[in-house]
């Protein structure tokens, strides 16, 4: 329970640090939340807790295609807030743009015998 228990505290920490980082700097928040904190988290827990190393290739591999569906986010909720969209809708069509794009990558990924 201990061990559970660092992980939440560790993991929020991280999500703390950024959103209080990106008040002061977007730049040094947008850094920091480009690096892949969550993976690598989730690389060492599963490491910590199973000594696994296959479920971390695989993890590993899912993570990259779906990195790459998660980009459109970053292209489309700024260009919606420029053209005056509010922030909610905006959010809210961008990640409902985003599950499309999950969704099309998933497909498109299995048509070509990639498994995730």
């Amino acid at each position: 329970m201990l061990q559970y228990a660092f992980k939440v505290i560790v993991s929020a920490l991280v999500i703390v640090v950024v959103s209080e980082l990106g008040k002061r700097s977007s730049f040094w928040a947008a850094l920091l939340t480009s690096l892949p904190l969550t993976s690598l988290l989730a690389f060492i827990w599963i490491y910590r807790d199973t000594g696994n190393v296959a479920t971390i290739a695989a993890l590993s591999h899912g993570i990259f295609w779906m990195v790459i569906a998660s980009l459109p986010l970053f292209l489309i909720l700024p260009a919606l807030l420029r053209n005056g969209m509010a922030f909610w809708p905006a959010l809210g069509l961008s990640c409902v743009a985003v599950i499309g794009v999950y969704f099309a990558l998933t497909w498109v990924l299995g048509r070509f015998g990639v498994r995730i």
